[in-house]
């Protein structure tokens, strides 16, 4: 049920780790069958890299 009045509350270290994710799926279904390295996975969750928020 959706609250009263409008309010919406937004998570959003929640709503990153859900595109993260999506990306992840993404990058495994793109990789022919063949598992994902780990320096592939360490791309698409973009580690080591500063974040610019």
């Amino acid at each position: 049920m959706a609250p009263v009045g409008g309010t919406a509350v937004q998570d959003h270290v929640a709503l990153a780790e859900i595109e993260l994710c999506g990306e992840l799926i993404i990058a495994a279904s793109a990789a022919s069958g063949e598992r994902l390295s780990m320096e592939s996975i360490d791309q698409v969750l973009r580690v080591g890299e500063e974040n610019g928020d």
